[in-house]
């Protein structure tokens, strides 16, 4: 329990607290499982403070100087924190669900297992912080900076992100990265994806603003080999609900893909992006069916392709088929298709053992590896 002189000091106000700490010999403040609920406390020198269980809910702590206090298991829920001193300051299992945390130091905080639900971070200052299981489910944290923190097993599911700088950190074991919400860009650091093992997922890079070009190659950067090759769908506009099911199954399981209505940006010139993303990916997977053979923009893809294939010497085209046109059509560069290459079957890709199994034949061929034409 709080000491009663010290809380009595306390409630007579931040001046006459200030002053009673300036003191010669004044000893370390003992609020244990104070009831400040509500309190305005704002610039108050609570530097060593003993605070651990205590009720900080909803109260005014700004400019609060807390070094090295003891906030281990405290309430601190929708409590005012902007600009608060919290350095070296112990808050393990602290509950800060909803606070405001702009401009805020824990540097060198102890925050292993506390809770940010809600909280706002902005220009927050984690500097070697522990954050070992933190949950920041639905924080908003920006403009702030995660540099040599333990995040292992952190939680960040639905967290809003902008402008955060990520440095000297180990990703590999957060949760939730896939469900952030990226309200702009955010740097991260070569160290953090070298820590992460490769263990940070595309969509969270593509999320903060990578390079498409960066987030292909990141896991060979560290070590850990690229599983798929990169592909580029080409299909008829006739064909888009596979075109769209398949495009879908492919980047969830791993595969880097590229179709036109997903990735196609408003003012570029089709035909000149096109030709770009064949160049930029491994392979072209082309959808044959009877629509796709009538289209003369399908024609010319599979051209460049091949054209690539003599240039490099490596299988680029990837045919599959939706039903048996290419099986029976006069279409001298579909013809010609049918005799030189296996061609996949989702003739029956609306059945779904059919779709499964033809779409794990798809993935075992895509593994990186030796294409060399043969």
């Amino acid at each position: 329990m709080a000491n009663p002189e010290h809380l009595a000091k306390l409630k007579e106000g931040v001046e006459a607290w200030n002053a009673w700490r300036r003191t010669e010999n004044c000893p370390l403040p003992d609020l244990i499982q104070a009831k400040l609920s509500g309190a305005s406390l704002a610039g108050a020198n609570l530097r060593q403070a003993s605070l651990n269980d205590a009720d900080l809910s909803g109260a005014d702590l700004r400019w609060v100087d807390f070094f090295q206090a003891d906030l281990n298991n405290a309430d601190l829920r929708d409590a005012e924190l902007h600009r608060a001193m919290l350095g070296q300051a112990d808050l393990r299992g602290a509950n800060l669900g909803g606070a405001e945390l702009s401009s805020t130091n824990l540097e060198m905080a102890r925050l292993k297992m506390a809770n940010f639900s809600r909280a706002h971070l902005f220009q927050t200052n984690l500097r070697s912080t522990d954050m070992s299981d933190v949950n920041l489910s639905h924080a908003t944290v920006t403009e702030t900076v995660f540099h040599a923190i333990r995040l292992n097993r952190a939680n960040f599911t639905g967290a809003h992100f902008f402008s955060t700088v990520f440095t000297r950190v180990d990703l590999g074991s957060v949760e939730g990265l896939n469900s952030i919400t990226h309200e702009g860009p955010s740097s991260i650091g070569v160290d953090t994806i070298h820590r992460s093992g490769g263990k940070i997922s595309d969509q969270f890079l593509r999320g903060c603003g990578v390079p498409e070009a960066f987030v292909a190659y990141a896991k060979s950067l560290v070590g850990a080999a690229i599983e798929f090759y990169s592909a580029f769908i080409s299909y008829s506009t006739k064909d888009e609900e596979f075109a769209e099911r398949f495009h879908a199954d492919l980047q969830m399981k791993g595969v880097r893909c590229w179709f036109a209505p997903e990735d196609l940006k408003i003012g570029d010139r089709f035909r000149a992006r096109i030709d770009e993303s064949i160049r930029m990916h491994d392979k072209l997977l082309i959808v044959l069916s009877e629509n796709s053979i009538a289209s003369p923009w399908v024609e010319d893809e599979v051209e460049s392709a091949i054209e690539r294939e003599h240039r490099d010497k490596k299988t680029v085209l990837f045919p599959i088929r939706l039903d048996h046109a290419v099986m029976d059509t006069s279409v001298a560069w579909a013809a010609s298709l049918r005799r030189v290459r296996h061609i996949g079957d989702f003739s029956r890709w609306k059945e779904h053992d059919a779709y499964s199994k033809a779409l794990a034949r798809l993935m075992r061929d895509l593994k990186a590896g030796d294409s060399a034409l043969r």
